[in-house]
């Protein structure tokens, strides 16, 4: 298999720099870009990288737009010599319409389904899914505001689907359809991704536990030479989702860290408070009670964050959330992120990319991903450049 045709494809810009970040840690160049190139090089539409990582932004259309772009998109990177699918490990999202649009345009007859992500506790039992032992259609994921979880039972989810053992997948596989594979450990997820003979004949669907499992089996140099990052003064840490666990978070990284911060509703209002602030760490962030239209409190927070970096108020940014996260960068004139280094599990680093788009350091977390100091620990990742 030919690892410079290694391609992510994902709903949102978090999935996509968590599909990547593995490979990435196994050696393979990376890059994480915010939609696919309008002309893409390298031949079969692939970008000279190791590993190509697009972010398709389904999760804010409505399930046909989603079918589209995913269906579009996997005709444009058929030629993969590895394509997976990346869904979100809660099953949020349109999992079942993407899932179908990939397998059709990819061409590829066979699908192998294993959602699970053992390291944040999310887990796949006899085709059920699980967060930390409870069915993710019983969790604060079926509450979700944009897409709560209506089933657990991946077999209800995608009816065409059988749960098969992975010593089972080499006899099904070349006879076409869509298999479910549980996993439990990391260990459960490589032997998935030793099963099948032919990696390059399948649509792979899966988080980044699964990421993680095909970049062990087909790795590169780890030690292989790469850019550091440039040190970073003063970080900026943004905040929009309104996920309880980045709202903790959050309130953390003020008690802890001695960060300043400013409330995003009004742009230039937070900007004139950071620019106030003598403190070593900035952050701003939507309402926490949010009444206002969604798309409007992400455009203000970005407007804001590039305005305090174009200011010279930040020189390195820690991104909370995949649409907050995508809308930031944008704003910043950047097409995407050349990934470093994932510092903890579902957490990307690296540095800004795209011909007007400043070298800033960058680090993106999942709304819903670590513990309550997780920001206190990245920014001070970010800022004293620790662990590089």
């Amino acid at each position: 298999m030919d690892p410079s045709t290694v391609v992510v494809l994902a709903d949102d810009l978090t999935s996509a720099a968590d599909g990547a970040v593995p490979f990435r840690r196994s050696g393979h160049p990376a890059l994480v870009l915010f939609e696919p190139p309008k002309a893409p090089g390298g031949g079969g539409g692939f970008t000279d990288v190791g590993v190509t990582a697009v972010d398709l932004g389904t999760r804010l259309v409505d399930a046909t737009e989603a079918a589209d772009r995913t269906r579009r998109a996997a005709e444009a990177y058929a030629g993969a010599g590895l394509l997976l699918k990346t869904v979100d490990s809660t099953l949020r999202g349109h999992v079942a319409a993407e899932l179908r649009a990939a397998l059709a345009g990819s061409g590829r007859r066979a699908a192998v389904v294993a959602p699970a992500f053992p390291a944040e506790g999310r887990t796949t039992v006899r085709g059920v899914q699980y967060v930390r032992g409870v069915r993710v259609d019983a969790s604060e994921f079926a509450r979700d505001p944009a897409h709560p979880v209506r089933t657990a039972d991946l077999t209800r989810l995608l009816p065409e689907s059988t749960v098969v053992e992975p010593e089972r997948l080499a006899e099904l596989l070349p006879h076409g359809g869509v298999f479910v594979c549980s996993a439990a450990t990391d260990e459960e997820l490589d032997a998935v991704a030793a099963a099948v003979p032919r990696p390059e004949d399948v649509l792979w669907v899966g988080s980044p536990g699964l990421a993680a499992a095909l970049a062990r089996r087909h790795g590169r140099d780890p030690a292989a030479d790469f850019p550091e990052l440039p040190p970073v003064r003063r970080p900026l840490a943004v905040v929009g989702s309104a996920n309880p666990a980045s709202r903790r978070q959050l309130a953390a990284l003020y008690e802890r860290s001695g960060a300043e911060g400013a409330v995003a509703d009004d742009p230039a209002a937070a900007v004139a408070a950071l620019s106030a602030s003598s403190a070593p760490l900035l952050a701003v962030h939507t309402p926490d009670a949010r009444g206002a239209d969604p798309a409007a409190l992400t455009r203000r927070l970005a407007e804001a964050a590039a305005e305090a970096v174009g200011k010279g108020l930040a020189d390195g940014l820690v991104l909370t959330g995949g649409e907050t996260a995508a809308a930031v960068l944008r704003a910043l004139g950047a097409t995407g992120i050349e990934l470093y280094d994932e510092p903890e599990p579902g957490i990307a680093r690296g540095t800004l990319h795209g011909p007007t788009a400043p070298r800033l350091p960058v680090l993106i977390k999942a709304g819903g991903f670590g513990d309550d100091t997780t920001l206190v620990r990245l920014c001070g990742l970010l800022g004293t450049g620790a662990d590089r």
